[in-house]
């Protein structure tokens, strides 16, 4: 179950509170009112495929970022065939159909 930061609209107090997604605001802790305010703290980065890092996230070897790219090409390849279809992908990008080692 996630964490969620609340602040009191009452007395102004800020806390944290574990729930469900679509379980009601818990009660103040300090005055138990319950006009509780949900607070956005941090919005949570999720990265993928390309998005991720190759090497130790500061600067990348030009073969740590071949190794990344013969990695992710065939994928997204995969994807791009799924949703279009092979021929469009064989005549406007045929540089995904190079095998990278």
């Amino acid at each position: 179950m996630p964490v969620y930061d609340y602040r009191c609209q009452a007395c102004g107090v800020r806390f944290q509170a574990r729930h469900g997604f679509n379980d009601p605001a818990p009660a103040c802790p300090a005055c138990q009112q319950a006009s509780v305010q949900r607070l956005i703290v941090t919005a949570p980065a999720i990265a993928r495929g390309m998005l991720t890092l190759a090497g130790d996230s500061r600067g990348a070897t030009k073969e740590q970022l071949r190794a990344k790219w013969a990695e992710e090409t065939p994928r997204l390849r995969r994807k791009l065939v799924d949703k279009l279809g092979e021929d469009v992908v064989n005549r406007h990008a045929p540089t995904l159909n190079t095998t990278y080692e």
